[in-house]
């Protein structure tokens, strides 16, 4: 695992999650960041997540969120 898989990773989920919830890209980095998803799920968790498909991803960090308390 490298860095940059890491970062392309993480660039591939924002994207996708910003597409899902019909949000601005920023608005989305800033929830992940805000709620702890990204540096305490997304990239630790890498390894196992980078298998996962899409939709997979998408309906997993969605309900990470909300069970936060976060509106998506």
């Amino acid at each position: 695992m490298s860095k940059m898989s890491e970062l392309a990773f993480a660039v591939f989920v924002i994207n996708a999650l910003s597409e899902a919830w019909g949000i601005a890209t920023p608005k989305v980095y800033s929830l992940l960041k805000q709620s702890g998803a990204l540096d305490n799920y997304i990239v630790p968790y890498y390894d196992v997540l980078h298998t996962c498909g899409r939709e997979y991803l998408i309906d997993d960090l969605t309900g990470y969120l909300v069970d936060r308390g976060y509106k998506v």
